[in-house]
């Protein structure tokens, strides 16, 4: 800790010959304190901020762009096939790519970044079977592990609500040291959940069923989650409320059964540069299975990008989406 010097004034000589002034400089700043936080059951200290951040699927990523952090993020993976919040995609360009996925790198490639933060959306992505480095391996090199939305296990996943995202900002906020940055962050995106809710929550909820594709089984979202919640925001009811579980297989009988009025489509937009099915031909194929469901007969589909049903600052853009799609007539003034 750098010690306070004392300064000596400018002497004045005065006319009575009086002993030379001496004035005390102010004490220097102390060193910020170190900031403290729960993640994953785990406590993380951080003694300063971040400066060689390495994030995981884009929802981690866009996130900290938010934040104005672009300048601490040394590196990133891969989903350039993404489709982009405004602005983004010049600073994602100009970001060290280090995985050719979403996944971040193997074992060796991961610990050489020299990281001093790692943040990511699931605990897959340091899985030892899988080759990957271990949140015990990063923190041991000092890189310790933040993982968004809670989504520390299965079970975690399932309890997932948009407080936590508020959450993820403030934290991050104090780690960074840019509580300021968060908290006119946070403040923006409740007041735009405030409105939706002023907007829609007198309205009929919509009767949605939200789909990644398939025909039978299909991979769809019940009722516990984020997705689900998301719905329940934008002023819709899941037809899957009745399934404790967020991504999950449903048969294509329960599927038929369920008569949505509208449904929701994960959009990959080519993701891992697969031959995924386009929105349109996912959506296709849940009508050809809820063929007499009143989402089928008036076609009506909004393909939702798959970044903004993970943990992250685009939650609460995406449920603004929907409420549009769902309630149209909410939103002409």
């Amino acid at each position: 800790m750098r010690r306070a010097f004392v300064l000596l004034a400018t002497l004045t000589l005065t006319a009575c010959s009086q002993a030379p002034a001496v004035r005390q400089a102010a004490p220097a700043p102390l060193a910020a304190a170190p900031v403290t936080i729960t993640n994953c059951g785990r406590t993380l200290t951080f003694d300063s901020a971040p400066a060689r951040v390495v994030t995981g699927y884009q929802p981690a990523l866009e996130t900290l762009l938010a934040l104005g952090l672009h300048d601490r993020i040394a590196g990133r993976t891969n989903f350039s096939e993404s489709a982009f919040l405004p602005g983004q995609k010049a600073l994602y360009d100009r970001i060290a790519e280090i995985s050719p996925t979403i996944m971040l790198p193997q074992k060796e490639v991961m610990l050489s970044q020299n990281a001093d933060f790692v943040l990511d959306n699931t605990m897959s992505s340091f899985d030892a079977a899988g080759g990957l480095a271990t949140v015990e391996e990063l923190n041991a090199a000092g890189a310790p592990v933040y993982i968004m939305g809670g989504w520390c296990s299965p079970e975690e996943t399932l309890q997932f609500t948009l407080d936590d995202t508020f959450t993820d900002l403030r934290n991050l906020g104090a780690i960074f040291r840019v509580p300021e940055r968060a908290d006119k962050l946070i403040r923006e995106l409740q007041a735009k959940l405030a409105d939706v809710r002023k907007r829609v929550g007198s309205r009929t909820p919509v009767k949605v069923l939200a789909t990644d594709g398939g025909d039978g089984p299909v991979n769809a979202y019940g009722g516990a989650g984020l997705t689900n919640q998301m719905i329940s925001a934008a002023g819709g009811v899941n037809v899957l409320a009745d399934i404790k579980a967020d991504y999950t297989e449903v048969s294509a009988e329960k599927i038929s059964s369920t008569q949505p009025d509208a449904v929701l489509v994960s959009d990959y937009a080519e993701l891992l540069g697969q031959e995924m099915p386009a929105a349109q031909a996912k959506a296709a194929a849940t009508f050809a299975i809820a063929k007499n469901s009143p989402a089928a007969q008036a076609e009506r589909f909004l393909a939702v990008p798959a970044a903004a049903q993970h943990p992250g600052y685009r939650n609460i853009l995406a449920i603004v989406d929907i409420a549009r799609f769902l309630h149209p007539d909410a939103f002409t003034q």
